[in-house]
């Protein structure tokens, strides 16, 4: 079965970069959301296997209300951060972290070793 993978970017052309990957790894793309309010209800919605999570989103927002959802549903989760500006914080701390910009090997093996 395909996995289902969330992906929550506020950059476009990351997204669909992502999206790409995706498709090209077989897995069944899910979003992507840009905000905290639609990527939660995306994971009300369930049948998600995984997330890519932007660090940062914009409007000052972060993906630590998306993250404490994944992690109440159960779905493995890790983040794309773009620098040192994004640091993850409080009870995620310790998730994998994927560094942007990424290469579809690289997301590959980030999502392999959340299974």
């Amino acid at each position: 079965m395909t996995a289902s993978v969330l992906i929550v970017e506020d950059e476009p052309l990351i997204a669909m970069m992502l999206e790409d990957f995706l498709e090209m790894l077989g897995r069944r793309v899910v979003g992507p959301a840009d905000n905290c309010a639609d990527a939660i209800a995306l994971i009300a919605q369930g049948g998600l296997d995984a997330a890519i999570l932007d660090v940062n989103l914009r409007g000052g927002e972060t993906s630590g209300p998306i993250a404490d959802a994944l992690a109440a549903a159960g779905v493995p989760f890790l983040f794309a951060s773009g620098g040192t500006s994004d640091r993850v914080e409080g009870p995620h701390q310790a998730r994998p972290v994927l560094a942007k910009p990424f290469t579809m090997d690289a997301v590959a093996k980030a999502l392999d070793a959340l299974a």
